[in-house]
């Protein structure tokens, strides 16, 4: 399960996650980022409350990282996870 918040102010959104960002879960949060971003947003992702990440969602973690998004707040766990999933 994953909740995502979005808290838009001005040309700066926010989006708060919640939970497992996992299979069915990944693309609901690219629907959101990719609309932001497109739109031009200072994007940052609060990984305060994710508790796991797999494969594809630390593609599209890293994915929009290097679209500009600001991932803040992930825990050492989901740290790793973004690291040990990198292409070498």
């Amino acid at each position: 399960m994953l909740k995502i918040v979005v808290v838009e102010k001005g040309d700066a959104a926010t989006v708060r996650l919640e939970g497992e960002v996992i299979g069915p879960w990944v693309e609901e949060v690219r629907r959101p980022c990719d609309r932001l971003l497109a739109g031009g947003a200072a994007l940052t992702l609060d990984l305060t409350d994710v508790s796991f990440v797999d494969r594809d969602g630390a593609g599209l973690l890293r994915s929009l990282g290097g679209r500009g998004a600001v991932l803040l707040n992930g825990s050492v766990f989901v740290d790793e996870q973004l690291k040990a999933e990198e292409p070498r």
